[in-house]
């Protein structure tokens, strides 16, 4: 994704960081992804264990969520897609300081 060619080194530096970054929030998403897979598996294999119980679907949920592997899971979840945020962010400044350096040299040239 990288422009064909870089005017500077302060231009290749900038785009460099941004595909860092951009690594690092997809990397906070897959782990983000992951807390929500265990999540949803948690709650489904309460629900079964509740079935087998006797225990209503409504109860059942009511139980999960207030587990501590739940909240585990959805505090897990919610820090990782606020770093990947954070990230995504980054990458988007660095982008465009890296746009605007290789903007800037081709309108000195």
């Amino acid at each position: 994704m990288s422009p064909i060619y870089h005017h500077n080194d302060e231009e290749r530096a900038a785009w460099d960081l941004a595909e860092s970054l951009l690594q690092q929030a997809r990397a906070m998403m897959r782990e983000a992804e992951a807390a929500l897979d265990m999540w949803r598996t948690g709650k489904e294999m309460n629900r079964l264990r509740c079935e087998r119980r006797g225990i209503s679907t409504t109860d059942a949920e009511i139980r999960w969520s207030a587990s501590a592997n739940a909240k585990n899971a959805l505090t897990n979840n919610s820090f990782h897609v606020g770093l990947a945020t954070m990230y995504y962010n980054a990458a988007t400044a660095n982008y465009a300081r890296a746009l605007y350096l290789h903007n800037r040299d081709d309108a000195r040239l």
